[in-house]
């Protein structure tokens, strides 16, 4: 069993249970600054291995994975020691914040020998993960187009006050989830277009920055997708409408993933048509109070993380796959800004990250 350590304990609580739950992991140490929340997840988990100090879990010899939870600017920083330091790295979404950090990672990464696993947990629900396996076994055929979105109506997270500074993006902090099934499908995104607005809902609460957008997205083989998200006004009842979904059109086939709600469509190469839920899974993916957490998600990327190590086999997605996504990311930014279509190798130029340190992603 590999020794987990734990940074960050606000999003590490679903982190903390899935450790505690599997098979795979022991867990060693968890850490946060705010001793505060430390003695919480303590009394929570009756775990009380504990500490306030990062260097602690590096210096740790025991530990083979340290679990990173921190806010999205020191990403870099935590990843980076835990390499130099020979852990191997689970890093929640988005990977980093600037790119300008990406060589210095790839270069670290590839000496230390040691994995990056990038949490992307929107990858690891179950009508998510069947949809997947569908795919890749033919029963849609050919891959036409994809289409991902996030609908949600996340007022209530206006009421944390950090959503309200400018550093804060619905962008980042929600988009990212379906604009990674694109990525997941389609990895040789060329160029992006968007426009994005703030809701009369944002705008009075204070946001900053757009909290409803859609973009439209061109492969290197021509074919095209497309991501919406939209955060604070009411959405359709679940058994109407997912508040996120991947849906893959294909050649002979068409299959659609409905996200927190345990449930999936596919139309078949044969014509077949089946809807299938996960119900008895509940327990096992909402652990806590209402859905704010997705222990079961996180459990599931982690014990694939864990065979990857053992197996000697890629987890995707990886640091590479993970330094593409904000690629991808800051050209969509950056077209809401300009509204003009981005070309990524454009961002990829600009930071002077080359192409083929990222062409193993997949």
């Amino acid at each position: 069993m590999l020794k987990l350590g734990i940074l960050g304990l606000g999003e590490g609580r679903s982190t903390i249970s899935a450790a505690l739950a599997s098979s795979k992991y022991t867990l060693k140490t968890i850490c946060d600054a705010n001793e505060d929340m430390c003695r919480q997840r303590a009394k929570e988990f009756d775990f009380h291995q504990y500490t306030t100090k990062y260097q602690d879990m590096l210096d740790d010899p025991e530990i083979d994975v340290i679990a990173i939870y921190t806010p999205d600017h020191l990403h870099a920083e935590h990843v980076k020691l835990a390499l130099q330091h020979g852990k191997h790295v689970v890093c929640t979404k988005p990977f980093i914040d600037d790119l300008s950090k990406a060589n210095e990672l790839l270069q670290i990464s590839k000496q230390s020998g040691k994995k990056v696993f990038v949490g992307q947990s929107s990858r690891f629900f179950e009508p998510v993960k069947r949809q997947r396996k569908d795919f890749e076994a033919g029963l849609i055929g050919d891959l036409i187009t994809i289409e991902g979105y996030y609908h949600a109506d996340h007022r209530w997270f206006l009421e944390k006050g950090w959503s309200l500074k400018q550093s804060f993006k619905w962008l980042y902090g929600g988009l990212s989830h379906p604009t990674d099934f694109i990525r997941w499908y389609l990895p040789n995104i060329e160029e992006v277009m968007g426009y994005g607005m703030l809701s009369a809902n944002g705008a009075k609460a204070g946001l900053k920055n757009q909290d409803t957008m859609h973009f439209i997205f061109k492969a290197t083989d021509g074919r095209i997708a497309r991501v919406s998200g939209a955060y604070t006004g009411p959405v359709q009842p679940v058994t109407r409408d997912s508040e996120m979904s991947c849906i893959l059109r294909g050649t002979e086939g068409c299959s659609q993933a409905d996200y927190m709600d345990l449930r999936y469509a596919v139309t078949t190469n044969t014509g077949e048509e089946q809807m299938i839920t996960w119900e008895h899974k509940l327990k096992h993916y909402f652990r806590f109070e209402g859905k704010s957490h997705h222990a079961g998600e996180y459990q599931n990327y982690l014990e694939y993380f864990a065979d990857s190590i053992n197996e000697g086999t890629v987890a995707y997605p990886d640091l590479k796959e993970g330094i593409g996504t904000i690629a991808l990311l800051q050209a969509m930014d950056r077209s809401l800004s300009t509204g003009l279509p981005v070309k990524i190798d454009a961002i990829l130029e600009e930071y002077q990250i080359s192409k083929e340190d990222l062409s193993s992603a997949g």
